[in-house]
């Protein structure tokens, strides 16, 4: 295991029902370079295969923003997680 991935290992996540960030699937869909989905550090973005559908499994976010920032077409609508929920930082 990576020192990286030891670190992701120590984080408290507690995702809400709703996401913090929902795709445009009318821009995504003319979106070729999908740089949302490498850019990803967490790697919770995907192209569903039968529907062509951009995905996104909110509940592991690292809450960086780095999706918002990589889209050319701003497609991606994020915010914060509300009040207690998102991921839980831990040092060590």
């Amino acid at each position: 295991m990576s020192a990286v991935d030891e670190k992701l290992a120590a984080l408290a996540m507690k995702a809400h029902d709703e996401s913090h960030i929902v795709p445009d699937q009318g821009k995504c869909a003319t979106c070729e370079a999908r740089p949302c989905i490498p850019a990803c550090p967490a790697e919770l973005w995907a192209r569903n295969e039968e529907t062509g559908e951009i995905t996104v499994e909110h509940a592991g976010c690292l809450e960086c923003g780095t999706c918002l920032i990589v889209c050319p077409l701003a497609a991606v609508a994020w915010r914060y997680p509300d009040g207690t929920f998102g991921v839980q930082f831990r040092y060590g």
